[in-house]
């Protein structure tokens, strides 16, 4: 399997370990910064930074018509990676691929000083709880048709899936918990 980690903005180095301990030496992990590398990959990596500025670098450097022609691309969005994969952005106009039935609020858990962490409940990664790290986080507004919600802080949904793709509202990629891109490599992305 070979995994990239879009390479643009954010926690791109914590991405990269991460995913390196959860393919655990059966797969390739690399950066990606330009089109051409999308090609090869069975699966990507958007982390969290400024989901604006992720989005504009996209579409300057032409990523984001290199992930819509592979359809069949696993695709782990993490904060802004979340922002960027769904399908609508609540009450701002901004880029994103679309790919999934969500929409999202942006920083709906407040400003930098309001981040917080939080012991989430996530059956699919087994009986103990994951320690999540939300900073300027968005949320899950609506999930549609076809989309699974796999956790929840109070009532906002801050991780789903659909299909081949999985959408974060925090950062995994900040502890030492591999759980979820393991669940994202085996389960997500597995042919």
């Amino acid at each position: 399997m070979k995994v990239g980690v879009l390479a643009l903005q954010g926690d791109v180095a914590e991405h990269i370990a991460a995913m390196k301990r959860a393919v655990r030496g059966k797969g390739n992990v690399i950066a990606v910064k330009k089109p051409e590398q999308v090609g090869g990959l069975d699966a990507l990596v958007i982390p969290g930074g400024e989901s604006t500025t992720i989005g504009k670098l996209m579409q300057k450097y032409g990523i984001d018509k290199a992930v819509l022609a592979k359809p069949e691309l696993a695709i782990f969005g993490t904060c802004a990676g979340a922002i960027l994969l769904a399908k609508e952005i609540e009450n701002y106009e901004q880029f994103s691929l679309k790919l999934m039935d969500i929409s999202v609020a942006r920083n709906a858990f407040g400003r930098q000083r309001e981040s917080f962490e939080a012991e989430l409940r996530i059956p699919q990664l087994g009986e103990k709880p994951f320690h999540a790290v939300f900073i300027r986080a968005p949320v899950i507004t609506r999930a549609g048709g076809g989309v699974e919600v796999l956790a929840r802080v109070n009532d906002a949904i801050v991780l789903a899936r659909q299909g081949r793709y999985l959408a974060c509202a925090f950062h995994p990629e900040l502890t030492r918990d591999s759980r979820l891109h393991r669940y994202f490599i085996e389960e997500v992305a597995a042919p």
